[in-house]
């Protein structure tokens, strides 16, 4: 199963440095999501990370950093949005309905199903499905290798994930709320924590 790592929404001091620290234990897919922020700060984060691991890094918004930086892709957050004018490169997409879904899978590297759980890093952002939904979108083929679960998932819920037959899990809360962005300068327990991720999605 992949493991998907989604950056905190808001920048934050040692995001640099915690970054390439994941990237060096291993992390091979991160997704730069920073909602509504100036596309400068996003420039300077990359600017920060070693040249090698670009092409490990999904892009939110600014699609125009994928060829500046020569990223992995881009990702469009919204289920309704057409494929950027002109963009020839891979790109994945958040799907919200599972009716949508084996549309977007045709054309997409893959999909993020949103709203599994309940959202960590977003209290307001609900879980939106049952998990007899989810069994049934499974035994119709809908949720499959391409289709990655997002919203609450965790250590916890990936064995869920991956019986349900998604071929993914995105990360987000589980790990970056073991940091205090306003305190902490000693990030292992996120690091530690990776590794944990890593292991049960092998």
């Amino acid at each position: 199963m992949k493991l998907v790592i989604m950056t905190k929404s808001t920048f934050f001091v040692e995001e640099d440095k915690i970054l390439e620290a994941l990237f060096d234990e291993g992390m091979d897919n991160l997704h730069l999501f920073k909602p509504g922020s100036s596309p400068m700060y996003s420039e300077r984060l990359l600017s920060l990370l070693p040249e090698e691991y670009y092409k490990k890094i999904t892009v939110h918004e600014h699609y125009y950093l994928k060829n500046e930086y020569d990223l992995a892709g881009i990702h469009i957050d919204d289920p309704k949005a057409p494929v950027p004018d002109g963009y020839r490169g891979k790109y994945s997409r958040t799907c919200t309905d599972l009716a949508d879904l084996k549309e977007m899978k045709k054309k997409s590297r893959y999909v993020f199903l949103k709203n599994i759980f309940d959202c960590i890093e977003f209290p307001e952002e609900n879980s939106t499905f049952t998990l007899e939904e989810l069994a049934k979108a499974s035994d119709d083929g809908l949720i499959d290798r391409k289709v990655y679960a997002l919203g609450g998932m965790s250590l916890d819920n990936m064995r869920m994930a991956r019986d349900l037959g998604f071929g993914g899990v995105v990360i987000c809360g589980d790990l970056w709320n073991r940091f205090d962005i306003h305190s902490n300068t000693d990030y292992t327990a996120i690091i530690q924590h990776f590794e944990k991720l890593r292991k049960a999605a092998d």
